[in-house]
């Protein structure tokens, strides 16, 4: 029987209506951003001005665009917040061809002044985008497609970064003397396709219609600050985005220099090493969906970060110094000693990006409120703000006053960035908990899942009833769910050393029977009616106990008394292969020591429709149980 992560693919988002028109628009946009930028620099030599004001106008440029974050984000959130979406990009594409339109009278012209208003009004129409940018994505996906949704949106914004740029920088070297009627159709063109698309985008519903907008952008500043920091998960989940803004921003903004330094001299370079960047970005975007089995793997988190720092660090002992001649070719380049591992690294560092920061939009998105969302993300594009001015502020300071070399910079950010991963995970010990139970569950088992999309319901209390076969059930259904479990479990498994810091850390209820300790019994009952009244969900083993014989025991009433008090809807799910696979009661002590035959054992986990709480019974709920179990113990 197929499964579900077999059967569907984020690619498949690209064949529908609720995902292609919106991921196109946001590539287009940032396509054109980066095609206008380019060209502003293209005009600037076109019109052979001074070095001096070539570098006064390439720093206005980025302080002009991201200004209007910090002026408009509060208003933005609101907007977004309030108005339905579809409806919104529309207004934000009709902005955009407005702005280009003032963008080409400046090409035309040739009047940097101009260029320069409409590149503030640019990134004020990014500012109003930004919001509903990323709160669309859980309103037109479910749960199970936030990671490839996003894994999607952050492969085609790095590429069409990366091709806007290349395309904005060739337009007055093949132009010539027509370039800046070719920049100004270019831009306007563009525009006008993205408006086109957007109309083509479904309704997606305001989070919260009956907002009422503060105008005034301080307190309002504030207040969506407040809203970023309401769940600790969510609040360094922000921080972790921002933190990827000023990686992302000390490192481009060194790649000019190091290409001419220490890769050889070339312009090409540049735009070389950026490709590889990019590439490596949008690599591992997509490979998040792959790599998290279709679920917000938060745990993909920290193997992101200590990813990027490695490259980062092997970036810097492949090259610390400059290169050993010039080159003017990309195939000579390729021939230096130690041109091969520069290649590696910066893809490296590109992949492991993303496999950083695509789980922290999706868990942004799946732990904050809808009627929050827009507002929340407004405020994360203040902090992303804050982030990426510090850090061109770093960047230049570090090489001006303290002598830093790129290499250098590069040795701090990989020191810097492990540093940040520590503390963030020190923090929210979620993060690193889940990474080392997708460690386990991957290198030990071979996973199929079955049901899952179907029956978990999205939001809401539910309670899971499962068969209870080895000591690694919980982590195999949680590797599984899309959503967080609250799992009850035998006190005497949550306290197995190292096994308890992924179970405390995961808020797991230790339960004992009622003649062991009935305080602690009632403690857990108390805990699992309080978890499900604030709409999570809990998962129980019904058994009690691990099987012995790899059949599935009589299940205890306790789930009836939970549902007595509690009527959620209960989802009833089987584990399939456990049973051979290590861990279990198969075999004695020195049984267990086989190791190959049970290592990366096929195991499955199959949900069936949920069962109304209020009429279900123990011994219902284990015949739906067994049945789905079948033969496959």
């Amino acid at each position: 029987m197929t499964p579900d992560s077999d059967r569907h693919s984020q690619f498949e988002l690209l064949r529908q209506r609720r995902f292609l028109p919106f991921f196109a628009v946001q590539s287009l946009g940032a396509f054109n951003d980066n095609v206008y930028r380019q060209a502003i620099i293209g005009l600037l030599f076109y019109l052979g001005v001074t070095p001096e004001e070539r570098t006064l106008y390439t720093n206005l440029a980025p302080a002009l665009f991201i200004l209007p974050y910090f002026l408009f984000s509060a208003l933005a959130g609101q907007i977004a917040e309030k108005l339905e979406k579809s409806k919104l990009i529309r207004i934000t594409t009709a902005m955009e061809i407005a702005i280009m339109s003032l963008a080409a009278a400046g090409f035309l012209m040739q009047n940097m002044t101009v260029l320069l208003v409409a590149l503030f009004c640019t990134g004020l129409q990014s500012t109003l985008f930004g919001p509903v940018k990323y709160s669309i994505l859980p309103s037109v996906l479910k749960p199970e497609e936030l990671t490839g949704g996003n894994g999607l949106v952050e492969m085609g914004t790095s590429i069409s970064i990366l091709i806007g740029m290349i395309f904005g920088g060739l337009i007055f070297q093949i132009a010539g003397s027509h370039g800046p009627v070719t920049a100004a159709t270019a831009v306007v063109a563009l525009a006008i396709l993205g408006n086109v698309v957007s109309r083509m985008i479904p309704r997606a519903e305001a989070g919260a219609p009956g907002l009422k907008i503060n105008w005034n952008p301080l307190p309002e500043s504030l207040a969506i600050w407040r809203l970023t920091r309401k769940q600790l998960a969510v609040r360094n989940a922000i921080l972790g985005v921002s933190w990827f803004w000023f990686i992302g921003t000390m490192l481009t903004a060194q790649l000019p220099t190091y290409a001419e330094i220490n890769l050889g001299g070339e312009s090409r370079h540049y735009i070389f090493a950026l490709a590889l960047f990019s590439i490596g970005t949008g690599v591992g975007s997509l490979l998040c969906e792959k790599l998290s089995a279709r679920t917000v793997e938060i745990g993909l988190v920290p193997l992101g970060a200590f990813g990027i720092s490695a490259f980062m660090l092997d970036l810097y002992f492949a090259r610390s110094g400059a290169a050993p001649m010039h080159v003017s070719t990309i195939a000579a380049f390729l021939q230096l000693p130690g041109s091969t591992r520069i290649v590696i690294d910066l893809l490296g560092i590109g992949a492991f990006t993303g496999f950083f920061v695509v789980p922290l939009f999706a868990l942004i998105q799946s732990r904050t409120p809808k009627g929050e969302l827009a507002r929340v993300i407004a405020g994360m594009n203040i902090q992303n703000a804050v982030f990426i001015v510090v850090a061109a502020v770093v960047g230049i300071a570090v090489q001006r006053f303290l002598g830093w070399t790129i290499p250098q910079v590069f040795l701090a950010l990989a020191i810097a960035n492990t540093l940040v991963a520590i503390y963030i995970f020190t923090i929210v010990p979620e993060f690193l908990m889940r990474f080392l139970s997708w460690v386990l569950v991957r290198t030990l088992y071979r996973l199929r899942v079955r049901g899952i999309e179907q029956h978990v319901p999205d939001d809401g209390a539910a309670l899971i009833v499962c068969n209870h076969v080895s000591y690694m059930d919980a982590l195999i259904l949680a590797a599984s769910i899309p959503r967080p479990v609250r799992f009850v479990m035998y006190y005497k498994i949550f306290n197995i050393p190292v096994m308890r810091f992924i179970f405390r850390t995961a808020k797991a209820i230790p339960i004992a029977g009622a003649r062991e300790n009935p305080e602690l019994m009632q403690r857990a009952f108390d805990a699992i009616d309080q978890a499900l009244a604030e709409g999570e969900i809990v998962c129980i083993f019904p058994e009690g106990k691990l099987t012995k014989d790899g059949e599935i025991a009589a299940f205890k009433s306790g789930v009836e008394r939970i549902l007595e008090k509690r009527p959620v809807p209960v989802v009833p799910m089987a584990l399939r292969g456990m049973w051979a696979s290590m861990w279990s009661h198969r075999d004695n002590r020195m049984g267990r020591m086989r190791v190959p035959r049970r290592l990366r054992a096929h195991v499955e986990v199959v949900a069936d429709a949920p069962v109304d709480g209020r009429g279900a019974t123990a011994e219902g709920l284990e015949a739906r149980v067994r049945e789905l179990r079948g033969d496959a113990a």
